[in-house]
């Protein structure tokens, strides 16, 4: 596996981990917002990875990239709440909060950004490995 293969590979990865970040602060920053419907309120939504097959082989080869398909919306339910006083309240006083659970949340975000630091190092690795075959060319 070339070089090329390899940051390729690992920049594709590092796409894929921000996409996930980015959809994590999402969920954070909307965990506590309130709604009057069902509609109008908050989904927690996760990004759907995949594995891109190299050159229609059928197979993983040594040059897969990881792609983001899409950011889907959980199906899970919503938490409703009788808060008549609450200005958004339905007519029966009820409220609706975003399916977003805060701890799993936090758990995701800590594994992203482990995977994108991962990543990191891994292209700081073949920035070294190839400056180390440049000098052993020198001499």
């Amino acid at each position: 596996m070339s070089f090329k293969d390899i940051s390729q590979i690992a920049g594709s990865a590092m796409a894929a981990q921000s996409v996930r970040l980015n959809t994590v602060a999402s969920n954070l920053a909307n965990a506590d917002s309130v709604g009057g419907s069902e509609g109008e309120t908050y989904r927690a939504r996760k990004p759907v990875f995949a594995a891109i097959i190299d050159n229609g082989s059928g197979r993983l080869t040594p040059g897969s990239q990881v792609q983001v398909l899409d950011v889907v919306e959980s199906a899970e339910p919503l938490r409703k709440a009788y808060e008549p006083d609450n200005p958004v309240a339905d007519a029966d006083g009820m409220v609706f909060y975003p399916n977003v659970n805060q701890v799993a949340e936090m758990t995701d975000m800590m594994a992203a950004s482990r995977a994108f630091e991962t990543n990191v190092e891994v292209l700081g690795r073949i920035k070294s490995m190839q400056a180390s075959l440049l000098r052993l060319g020198e001499g």
